[in-house]
């Protein structure tokens, strides 16, 4: 790997347009006690320790060696090191620097655009909580290393592809910071249980002793589901239930009550709810619409 890459692009008014879009990118290995930071970037990005910075797009900074400090008038001082990420939102003051002691080395992504900015309103990542620890992992290198790919062959339409590749390192970065440090025991027992209740699609089941055999109380095991999901294990299970009966009603000539009865649910009648509930059609009206 070269100790240095950079690349500042010209956006164009179309590249705006898509919503998302990457100004710059690079890698740097800063070597103990060299100067930091460096003074050959363009204006807009040049900063001193003294005075800080303040720019109009997001960061994302990621350190895979070394320490060093990140401070920013939303958090003040923090200590950051090997596999830490932390963002730079615009309008925010930052500034940030290694150790001398071990130096460091950084790539970084900078972006701006409609959607970007839809992370921060929706409450996704927000400056008071910039930075996610445990980064260093494969998935993270591998949006960066094709970043860097993308941006060096400059293929017709590689803003767009890349764009999606840094909305993917983002959903990445939101997995690891909502995750915690237990993030692949957590899509370790999820998967397990999204398992057992695809094939328990056709009864009722007893989530408090899927729980249990997952290792965990019911509670934290409804609280990382839904974190995960989005929804609760039991309006997963329904979910599921609704989406086997949508293929029954379209690729059988079964009738309703006993897709109800094939589903395991407690009456038609309650299937019915349900299914109007989820889909805002009837079971009946779903399948004259469809077919």
């Amino acid at each position: 790997m070269k100790n240095k890459y950079r690349k500042y692009l010209i956006t164009s008014e179309k590249d705006k347009s898509w919503g998302f879009y990457i100004n710059n990118l690079g890698r740097n290995v800063i070597k103990k006690y060299a100067k930091y930071p460096s003074m050959d970037h363009p204006d807009q990005y040049i900063f001193t320790w003294e005075k800080g910075r303040v720019l109009n797009e997001f960061h994302i900074v990621l350190i895979t060696k070394g320490t060093g400090i990140f401070e920013s008038h939303a958090t003040g001082k923090i200590k950051v090191s090997d596999g830490d990420i932390f963002l730079l939102f615009p309008g925010v003051w930052h500034r940030y620097k290694p150790q001398k002691s071990t130096g460091w080395t950084e790539r970084w992504v900078g972006f701006s655009g409609a959607i970007a900015n839809q992370f921060l309103s929706n409450g996704f990542f927000n400056a008071d909580e910039p930075i996610v620890s445990k980064c260093n992992t494969p998935a993270v290198l591998h949006h960066f290393n094709t970043l860097f790919k993308l941006f060096d062959e400059a293929t017709y339409g590689y803003q767009h592809v890349a764009s999606g590749v840094c909305i993917q390192l983002m959903a990445e970065l939101h997995n690891i910071k909502s995750g915690g440090s237990n993030l692949d025991d957590l899509n370790s027992m999820i998967s397990r249980a999204k398992s057992i209740m695809y094939k328990n699609i056709n009864s009722s089941i007893n989530l408090i002793e899927i729980a249990s055999d997952l290792g965990v109380s019911y509670s934290k095991f409804r609280i990382d589901f839904k974190k995960q999901t989005g929804v609760s294990p039991l309006q997963y299970h329904l979910l599921l239930k609704i989406e086997k009966s949508k293929e029954l009603l379209l690729n059988s000539n079964k009738s309703q009550k006993e897709i109800a009865f094939e589903l395991g649910f407690e009456s038609h009648h309650y299937f019915n709810r349900l299914f109007k509930k989820k889909t805002n059609l009837t079971p009946k009206q779903f399948r004259l619409k469809e077919k």
